[in-house]
């Protein structure tokens, strides 16, 4: 019987099924059927959220059918794939990017209103998904947008977290964490897949056996296994009828629980083993201070890696057999920094111990498939594991690290005979009192392409961090300056500005960014500026609202607004921000507001909960933001405000209305940066230091529509072994007076001597971050900045030029260089 069903299942042309409608009425007619049928709710239920559900279920249907007609695409075209490994993607809301790259915003809009609802209100329904923590994620979720749009075969994998990073409230000024259960109502927009289920092994132990013709193999026993288990979200490309995959994988216990233990009445342990299988993908990034968090940091890394790859060996051997002669030819994994590393001796084991393929030729296979990008210019922020953790959690893993390692130096060493200690500098494994696996040195070893994500950080690394492995293999490395997604950064999050460019160059640049820059000439138009100021000022007022709604703060729209939203980091030096904000209010108290700039400064971003000094930033960006908003003698002068939970969807309001984008990072620390780019494309001016692809936006606007001010990446290293903060503060009376005021409690009258730490982190001739050093010239740069506000046909001139010249800056480059330069894909049309 099974059989005969079988059969006849097969015998239907899926690919012939009638395609949706995508007019208001099918989309009301499905919107019904969702609501009725599906959910089983009536014209009584008044709950938001069901209404929600049934809208995304009707547009997620309409995502299906592309979704199997681009899987038989790239099925029938036998195609190269690239996978996408990243432990983070920072995805934001899912339903407005479905809609406006399925081209169906009108007609859902007209149907939700013939229904008498309003779509932008059943949109706020959704919750931000909880994938990813900051610009590494984000990343990842733009190049998935881009991979799609341009009908690149290329497949996301990642962690299905049940919880996010965490939701940031602000109490008394400091940050608080609250869990972010962001699966809490369900996720409409994702698919489980239990067929495609793949077993990850952790603990046991190695055994090696002789084989009868004299050969060796390796048997992973005892171990403790893990279920993983897939789900899949559609990944829509812009109008063009590709739908590309982003499969997460849930962790589940092999077995439930222990039938025994619970009838023994021992109810925890019976439930024991499937509460530890579950936390694997239980909290983003978990904080690994602890030993167990670096267990369970490493355990999600694994995780991934071996799920991902288990993955994508059981589909090759499904279509092309046990023969691994192409395989290299065929497949790309890309890893998104240091976190998928444990892909390198993953590979290789399952090409060795499960295919039994030799080591020289698992090798070539694994370092002919695996690319790494690195995200960082920060040595202690490379990823390193202790031996022995690595021992207890993955025995088999860590004796195929030992192995390439073994390897790789001896090459080193016949390159370089006798220089030891290069060999030490090079080793994968970090010799000291616990051995480390150095994780980026193993991507390193076992890739083909090397990658930094803008032109100097590029540099920086072969130049410094890698310059060992470069000298070995100045091949393998190249540039991929980062990118934004336009459909979200642009069309989706400022609609206003995109009709009214769309009006008068027409609307390709949604899908080619290059073709923004013939706003250019615009920019000596009067009317069209005036156009502009129109759109920039109603932007000014949604983040206006924002702002007063979350942080009861009132920004006055005509005043300048100047804007840092990002990861909070001493490197990111928002502690550098809130000092010039110290250095305004002085200013006004002293009297000393001849043509003034009325300015409103936004300040955004979480610390990570074990990170004291970012923690403390935030409570003094809090505690000035109360005394410099409660101060009669301000006013409208100068107002303040810290957004608590910064996220996607904040950014998308925020970025349209933001005229002064901060990106003030010490030269030489920021790998790329991904928001001073969305600022950009939104058209708001930079103030920043020539560090990560500020110098490319600097190069693409010219030096009149860029504010740049502090040391270069050369300087700040020549600096630092003569650097005193103590000289700088006494010589610069404004830098000496606004520590004045923080030493004298002006900000913590009740708290004293709670911000001492940052005292004496600024006056350190040790400070890495050398914010006193950059203090002088941020203050002229913003001095300069607030003049040219205030000149309003003028800053409209810089925005728009800022705008028009953003088109570098799209990932469908970045990631057109990427597929030209190492993945080598061929894009596939599906049937429309």
């Amino acid at each position: 019987m099974k059989q005969k069903k079988s059969k006849a299942l097969s015998s239907l042309d899926f690919c012939d099924l009638s395609p949706l409608s995508m007019d208001r009425q099918g989309l009301m007619d499905d919107f019904i059927h969702h609501y009725c049928h599906h959910l089983g709710r009536d014209k009584y239920c008044s709950s938001m959220r069901y209404r929600y559900q049934a809208i995304a279920h009707t547009i997620r249907e309409r995502l299906i059918e592309r979704w199997n007609n681009t899987r038989y695409a790239y099925i029938n075209a036998d195609c190269k794939t690239g996978y996408y490994l990243s432990l983070e993607f920072l995805m934001g809301r899912a339903m407005g990017n479905a809609l406006l790259n399925l081209g169906i915003c009108g007609p859902t809009g007209e149907a939700m209103q013939q229904l008498g609802m309003d779509l932008e209100e059943l949109a706020e329904e959704e919750v931000d998904a909880g994938l990813g923590n900051g610009g590494l994620g984000r990343l990842a979720a733009c190049f998935l947008d881009s991979c799609a749009t341009l009908q690149l075969p290329v497949m996301g994998y990642g962690i299905r977290y049940e919880y996010g990073m965490f939701r940031q409230d602000i109490k008394d000024g400091r940050q608080v964490e609250e869990p972010d259960h962001w699966l809490r109502d369900g996720n409409p927009w994702e698919m489980e897949r239990p067929e495609y289920t793949q077993r990850v092994r952790f603990g046991g132990r190695c055994e090696i056996r002789r084989n009868d013709d004299g050969t060796q193999s390796y048997c992973w026993l005892d171990t403790h296994d893990v279920l993983a288990v897939p789900y899949d979200i559609p990944i829509p490309g812009y109008r063009n009828g590709t739908v590309n995959t982003l499969r997460l994988w849930k962790a589940a216990a092999t077995d439930v629980f222990d039938l025994d233990e619970f009838n023994a009445g021992s109810y925890t342990e019976s439930v024991a083993m499937k509460n530890e299988a579950e936390n694997i993908t239980m909290v983003l990034y978990p904080n690994d201070a602890s030993e167990n968090g670096k267990a369970l940091r490493l355990r999600q890394q694994y995780f991934l890696a071996s799920a991902s790859l288990q993955d994508v060996m059981e589909r090759w051997i499904y279509r092309q057999g046990k023969v691994f002669d192409h395989f290299a030819e065929r497949n790309c994994f890309q890893l998104n920094d240091t976190h998928p590393s444990c892909a390198v001796p993953e590979l290789m084991r399952l090409l060795m111990d499960e295919q039994g393929l030799g080591w020289d030729e698992a090798w070539a296979i694994t370092t002919s498939t695996m690319a790494y990008t690195n995200h960082t210019l920060l040595p202690e922020a490379l990823e390193k594991w202790s031996v022995p953790l690595f021992r207890q959690l993955m025995p088999r893993l860590l004796d195929i690290i030992l192995e390439i390692n073994a390897r790789f130096l001896a090459e080193v060493a016949a390159r370089w005979p006798g220089d030891g200690e290069r060999l030490a500098r090079m080793s994968i494994i970090e010799e000291g009192e616990v051995q480390q696996v150095r994780m980026a040195y193993l991507a390193i070893v076992g890739s083909f392409s090397v990658n930094g994500v803008a032109a100097l950080h590029s540099e920086l690394l072969v130049q410094g961090l890698f310059r060992d492995f470069y000298e070995f293999w100045p091949e393998k490395f190249n540039n991929k300056t980062n990118g934004v997604t336009p459909r979200r950064w642009l069309a989706r999050c400022n609609p206003g500005l995109t009709a009214l460019l769309a009006s008068r160059i027409g609307d390709g640049f949604v899908a080619d960014l290059a073709k923004i820059s013939g706003a250019a000439p615009l920019a000596d138009d009067p009317e069209f500026r005036a156009a502009w100021h129109a759109v920039k000022q109603a932007n000014k007022e949604r983040l206006a609202a924002l702002v007063r709604e979350q942080c009861g703060v009132a920004f006055n729209t005509e005043g300048l607004f100047d804007v840092q939203v990002k990861r909070i980091h001493e490197y990111k030096r928002q502690l550098l921000n809130v000092l010039h904000v110290i250095h305004l209010y002085d200013r006004i108290k002293r009297g000393d507001t001849a043509e003034w700039t009325n300015r409103c400064v936004l300040i955004g971003g979480k610390a990570a909960p074990g990170y004291y000094m970012a923690k403390l930033i935030i409570k003094l960006i809090n505690n000035v933001a109360r005394v410099v908003n409660e101060d009669p003698e301000v006013g409208d002068r100068l107002k303040v405000a810290f957004l608590p939970n910064y996220r996607v969807t904040a950014m998308e309001v925020i970025c349209p209305g933001t005229d002064l984008s901060e990106q003030i990072s010490t030269a030489g620390k920021e790998a790329s940066g991904t928001g001073n780019m969305k600022f950009m494309m939104n058209g708001a001016i930079t103030i920043g230091t020539l560090d990560g692809a500020n110098i490319e936006i600097r190069e693409e606007v010219g030096d009149d529509n860029f504010f740049v001010f502090g040391l270069t990446a050369e300087e700040v290293e020549g600096l630092r072994k003569s650097y005193n903060p103590a000289g700088i503060v006494a010589s610069y009376p404004d830098l000496e007076r606004v520590m004045q005021l923080l030493a004298s409690g002006r900000f913590n009258m009740f708290e004293k001597g709670i911000f001492d730490p940052i005292i004496a982190a600024i006056m350190s001739p040790a400070d890495p971050w050398m914010v006193a050093a950059d203090f002088r010239s941020y203050v002229k740069a913003q001095r300069k900045a607030a003049e040219r506000y205030r000149d309003r046909e003028g800053w409209t001139r810089m925005s728009i030029i800022n705008s028009a010249r953003s088109g570098k800056f799209s990932t469908d480059r970045t990631i057109s260089e990427y597929n030209e330069g190492i993945w080598h894909l061929r894009p596939v049309q599906p049937k429309r």
